[in-house]
């Protein structure tokens, strides 16, 4: 895990004059320096590939911000890229155990030499990679969401979950389409909800959560139930 990488970048963003504030430009696409080096993110991204190792950051940055002005969260298919413009979505190919996973680009990083994405902890655990914090993959652009949530979203108010982790939660969907996934996390997200998408025999699965307690998990699959009747409580 590199939580360090993160915090590195988090200082380099409010020490370095020209990556204040990456939400005032159109993708993120303004010049930033880290560690005396420059880097120019893409205005638009095409067919893009690139091999090289993977890394990932948890639980230190659950709900700071990122460089795009998103919140972060470790439970979504999230990550952080040099130069991708923010809203990428990026196909990932653990090469060294043949898993995969799709996620958007919402932050900048990794620095340190050699790595060219740090995943969130869901992407990470989706490729099997948690234990040993990093492995060689292949990234694939496969399209792009738009500017950064961050941009357009207003704040909600949070029900009662745990943003430190549980292992409770309310799974309220299953979609073959990722689109649809974010569709339903949205809607969750905008009712108050902390909301994860993993993906679980070749679907893209939407959960409330997590909770600490069962009874919390189990209150709130009773209320959700108003909006999606097959909505069940899962433990992890």
């Amino acid at each position: 895990m590199t939580r360090y990488i993160g915090a590195f970048f988090l200082l380099g963003v409010f020490l370095a004059g020209c990556a204040t504030d990456t939400r005032m430009y159109k993708n993120g696409t303004k010049p930033y320096t880290v560690n005396g080096k420059t880097y120019y993110p893409m205005e638009t991204v095409g067919n893009y590939s690139e091999t090289g190792e993977a890394s990932w950051y948890g639980p230190g940055f659950h709900g700071k911000k990122t460089s795009s002005g998103d919140t972060y969260n470790q439970n979504a298919f999230t990550a952080a890229h040099k130069t991708l413009p923010f809203g990428t979505r990026l196909n990932v190919n653990n090469l060294d155990n043949g898993r995969t996973t799709r996620v958007t680009v919402n932050d900048r990083g990794p620095f340190k030499s050699g790595r060219i994405i740090d995943l969130s902890r869901a992407a990470a655990n989706d490729l099997g990679m948690l234990g040993t914090g990093t492995a060689r993959v292949r990234i694939q652009t496969s399209g792009y969401s738009g500017a950064s949530t961050a941009t357009t979203t207003t704040a909600v108010k949070q029900v009662a979950t745990s943003t430190n982790g549980g292992s409770y939660y309310v799974q309220v969907g299953a979609f073959s389409s990722l689109d649809n996934a974010n569709g339903v996390a949205t809607k969750l997200k905008n009712s108050g909800y902390n909301q994860h998408i993993a993906s679980s025999n070749g679907n893209y699965v939407v959960r409330a959560g997590p909770y600490t307690t069962k009874t919390a998990a189990t209150a709130a699959r009773d209320t959700l139930r108003k909006s999606y009747s097959g909505a069940f409580v899962v433990e992890k």
